[in-house]
């Protein structure tokens, strides 16, 4: 009757420690066997406590009785699971090939501006994570009463009817909140993350409020990772809690599932578990299978991971020389390429390298794909130095550089930020020669001085891109100078085209003498919308 007694209140124990950390219980989870082993010892504790005063003798003697013996071997067996094990099943020294092909198989890719669309300035990411969170914060405070009972989540940035957003929940801010929003928090934050004054509170959608009541900071089973476990995931392996909402403005958490693939090691995403927010309703989805409007199953530091070990593994094991070893240069970053998909994109170095890089890799944040673009170029630290260098006497720090394809010529695109962490200014930098650096006060400042300080090299870089240079000879039917920040900028339409026009006197210093009438010759680039910045100006009417 003890004995059956100790083991509801083992059972009880054990659920206890369950409910608070949530062991997997799976083969490769070091959870398994520490979970068991505090249950053998609680189990020797109560069924056979060792007696006050004992002699060394008497503890010898207790150690041996049965009840005390198949205990003490299982717990050696699980700390032998649980040690030697991992090492003889994951250690990288017998199973090197297995981590370098994790990644999947490498393609190669011929230019990375091939992969990248050509985009308008409108479009381009002005809005990093650490902005979004300041502008976040600001629309709380604007409101004092939701301010005092949340607080803002982490942003993710995601693509929402093809707008790019970063989107936090608002999630409780203690125990008491918790208790007194029993429905959950009211809604989510929206930042646009191509126009900083898009910000958006969101706490209905179509008529009806949105409440998170399931986060990893509610209390008992509101508990995110908790509702998750008792649903069913106690057995597998859950991680990258990523807040996201469908093109209906819904929200969800988006939860990647993964497995060890080499022993202990080797996490690989293998599907996503899907929530509402606000039923807890859960979905789980292979790979290909999950719906369009999740952007990331593959986390970002599984990627890191396995691009370095794919690195690292080149050559085995034992490759002391680090002959042909590659590293990744920086954290990945979340991009969109020109099939509208999202990638996790990074640099490859040689070990030992620092500022330059032998090409950049973009990982397909759902299926895994690896493209390798083996061209040279800047690091992105490299990057940030470089655009930063160009006003140092501001003082200014730069957010993370973000590729794009900005005229045929892949180009890092940054903000430069004051202390209090606002956007002043922006920079451009060109990956393949990072001396090539244009700044200014807006994009389209910023863009043409990028173009000039291009056009200033003599064109070394060989630009592949589908877009071409647009010629045309028409006649001056309107012109105006404006002058920005100490820089004047020359506005013009010409006959039988509807487009404005825009140069600089860096482009040609006959823009400025310039007049109604004149007949000219321009360049321009096909893939620019809006109003477009020309490449080249001559007025024939002076140049004979």
């Amino acid at each position: 009757m003890k004995k059956i007694t100790n083991l509801l209140v083992l059972v009880l124990i054990g659920f206890i420690i369950a409910y608070f950390s949530l062991p997997v219980i799976s083969y490769g989870f070091v959870d398994t066997p520490i979970f068991l082993i505090v249950l053998l010892a609680i189990w020797i504790v109560i069924n056979k406590p060792f007696k006050a005063n004992s002699t060394p003798e008497q503890i010898a003697a207790h150690l041996r009785s049965k009840e005390i013996r198949v205990p003490v071997l299982i717990i050696a067996a699980l700390l032998f699971y649980m040690i030697v094990v991992p090492a003889l099943t994951s250690w990288a020294l017998f199973r090197s090939e297995e981590y370098r092909d994790l990644i999947g198989k490498v393609e190669i890719g011929e230019n990375l501006s091939t992969h990248m669309a050509p985009i308008s300035i409108e479009k381009i990411r002005v809005v990093d994570q650490a902005l979004a969170n300041l502008l976040g914060d600001k629309v709380l405070g604007a409101q004092p009463a939701l301010g005092s009972q949340v607080r803002l989540g982490t942003f993710n940035i995601q693509k929402v009817r093809n707008e790019l957003y970063w989107v936090a929940p608002l999630l409780h801010s203690g125990f008491f909140m918790w208790q007194k929003n029993s429905l959950g928090t009211n809604g989510y934050v929206m930042v646009n993350a191509t126009n900083e004054r898009d910000v958006k509170l969101v706490q209905e959608v179509k008529g009806k409020k949105v409440y998170v009541k399931y986060q990893s900071e509610g209390y008992f089973f509101d508990n995110l990772e908790r509702h998750l476990y008792f649903s069913g995931y106690y057995n597998v392996g859950l991680t990258d809690y990523s807040f996201e909402i469908d093109d209906d403005g819904i929200p969800f958490w988006v939860v990647t599932k993964y497995k060890k693939k080499i022993g202990f090691q080797g996490d690989d995403a293998v599907g996503v578990v899907v929530v509402n927010t606000q039923t807890g309703e859960t979905k789980e989805y292979s790979i290909a299978d999950a719906p369009l409007w999740i952007d990331r199953i593959q986390p970002d530091q599984f990627i890191e991971k396995q691009l370095n070990d794919w690195g690292q593994y080149v050559k085995g094991y034992w490759n002391f020389s680090n002959e042909n070893k590659l590293q990744i240069t920086e954290k990945v970053s979340l991009v969109y390429g020109e099939d509208n998909n999202s990638y996790w994109y990074t640099g490859l170095t040689s070990v030992g390298a620092d500022e330059a890089t032998v090409g950049f890799v973009l990982v397909n944040t759902r299926t895994k794909k690896a493209v390798w673009y083996k061209q040279s170029g800047a690091t992105e630290f490299a990057a940030k130095n470089s655009a930063i260098g160009k006003i140092q006497e501001k003082r200014y720090s730069a957010s993370s550089p973000i590729p794009y394809n900005i005229n045929g010529i892949p180009t890092y695109v940054m903000t430069l930020k004051d202390d209090g962490g606002l956007v002043k200014m922006f920079a451009m930098v060109a990956i393949e020669d990072y001396t090539i650096v244009g700044v200014g006060n807006t994009l389209r400042e910023t863009l043409m001085a990028y173009k000039n300080a291009f056009n200033m090299t003599g064109n070394k870089l060989n630009a592949k891109t589908s877009a071409q240079k647009v010629i045309i000879s028409s006649v001056v039917t309107r012109i105006n100078s404006d002058v920005k920040n100490g820089n004047s900028f020359y506005y013009f339409t010409v006959k039988d085209h509807d487009n404005i026009f825009i140069g600089s006197s860096q482009i040609s210093n006959l823009l400025p003498v310039s007049s109604v009438g004149d007949s000219i010759e321009i360049s321009f680039d096909s893939d620019t919308q809006g109003i477009i910045d020309i490449s080249s100006f001559k007025n024939k009417s002076i140049q004979k």
